[in-house]
């Protein structure tokens, strides 16, 4: 089996989401990289911010909403706009369900050390496990109800409070293509549909879990009408679009200043763990991409420390052949949460590999349990009678044989 292509700057694949090469076989993500580097002008770019903030300060109970998970870039997010501005924000979490204990132990102090208002948000067990399951059936990818709900419930918080800023953390052209360094990028309703959302709309779902959930029930995953949010002049915009982003730089300050701590990811190398720390789930996405793309977390890792001249491209080679595509121990929880077996599993994972990856299932080594594996949550297991009915639906759509190779 050929080698995937990787950038010849970086180890970005040819399987990574939006990537293109150019003649010299270096991909969009580093071009981006490069504009970002050495045709921005961040003082012009930071006034920019002091005018939308002096435009939106004192106009609500809140200066802003800043939607926060706990892990390095909200974190520094909440940090940057209180050290350098003196805001006022309601911090709001959308909890996903994974939360490990080190995050919440590193949110008290956060929120404590800077004395702000804090709104958590956590949705329905049971109606996640049926959104889990149904888009890793259907796009190979299990967090659609995290994606929706970390970028659409903060937006109805917004509504409830009046409060018209939202103030996001990195942009996305620091990992992707959707928008590039030279375009203004809001976090906006184009942009949940655009990519946030998988292509899978909330109604879409209702639609597909055939009345098996109530549509109240999935309000949290749906993105505000659109007239509602203009009638309070609302504005959702990117931190790393008015400074320059670098989160090796970002998580010492912030384990300097709030007493932050990074924790073990699994398969994630040492050295980066600042690195989604807050999902204990981490693992199996990271697996998942791995199956359908060849590639994982490490490779992006490596990437952005090639562009930021911390390393070069050999020791990077060297770091995703060590630590890339091992099997977590999480995996085994993630099939209890949706029912499936190990063999299900891999068949619908298989079946979203994006080409000319191949995956082979024979060479694929088990990873090391992390330090708080133990105390990761072994309750709400799905009734496997749901999960089968979910599971039915799907291969009937797809015309696939009941009994998985």
């Amino acid at each position: 089996m050929a080698e995937l292509r990787r950038c010849t700057r970086c180890v970005l694949p040819e399987t990574h989401e939006t990537i293109t090469f150019d003649g010299e076989g270096v991909c969009n993500i580093c071009r981006q990289h490069e504009y970002k580097q050495t045709q921005i002008d961040w003082e012009a770019k930071k006034k920019e911010l002091d005018e939308l903030i002096a435009a939106h300060r004192g106009k609500s109970d809140y200066d802003c909403i800043i939607p926060f998970s706990g892990g390095k870039d909200s974190t520094w997010t909440l940090y940057y706009l209180v050290k350098e501005y003196g805001l006022r924000p309601l911090v709001v979490r959308f909890d996903h369900g994974f939360l490990r204990s080190n995050v919440i132990d590193n949110t008290q102090r956060t929120l404590r050390k800077l004395g702000v208002d804090f709104h958590h948000f956590t949705p329905n067990w049971k109606m996640v496990q049926k959104l889990m399951l149904q888009t890793f059936l259907e796009k190979g990818d299990f967090c659609w109800h995290c994606h929706t709900g970390i970028f659409a419930y903060p937006m109805w918080v917004a509504l409830r409070y009046h409060v018209p800023l939202v103030i996001w953390g990195e942009p996305s052209s620091e990992y992707t293509a959707y928008y590039s360094y030279d375009q203004a990028e809001e976090v906006d309703e184009k942009r949940f549909n655009r990519y946030t959302n998988l292509g899978i709309t909330a109604q879409d779902m209702l639609v597909r879990l055939e009345g098996a959930v109530d549509e109240r029930d999935l309000k949290p995953f749906t993105y505000p009408p659109l007239k509602e949010l203009r009638q309070i002049k609302y504005r959702s915009v990117c931190l790393g679009s008015y400074v320059p982003w670098d989160v090796k730089r970002q998580s010492k300050i912030i384990q300097e200043e709030l007493g932050w701590r990074g924790d073990e990811v699994e398969n994630v190398p040492p050295g980066y763990g600042y690195e989604k720390i807050e999902c204990y789930m981490q693992g199996v996405r990271d697996y998942i991409k791995f199956i359908k793309r060849g590639y994982t977390r490490p490779s992006h890792l490596a990437s952005l420390d090639i562009r930021n001249h911390r390393m070069s491209r050999e020791e990077a080679v060297g770091l995703i052949q060590k630590y890339e595509g091992k099997r977590p121990p999480s995996l085994d929880l993630f099939l209890e949460y949706v029912g499936l077996t190990e063999a299900e599993f891999l068949q619908v994972a298989l079946s979203h590999a994006v080409s000319p990856y191949e995956h082979d299932p024979l060479k694929v080594l088990s990873g090391e349990k992390v330090h708080d594996f133990e105390a990761w949550s072994r309750e709400g297991a799905m009734p496997r009678k749901e999960a089968e009915t979910q599971l039915e639906r799907w291969r009937g759509r797809n015309r696939l044989s009941d009994h998985p190779s």
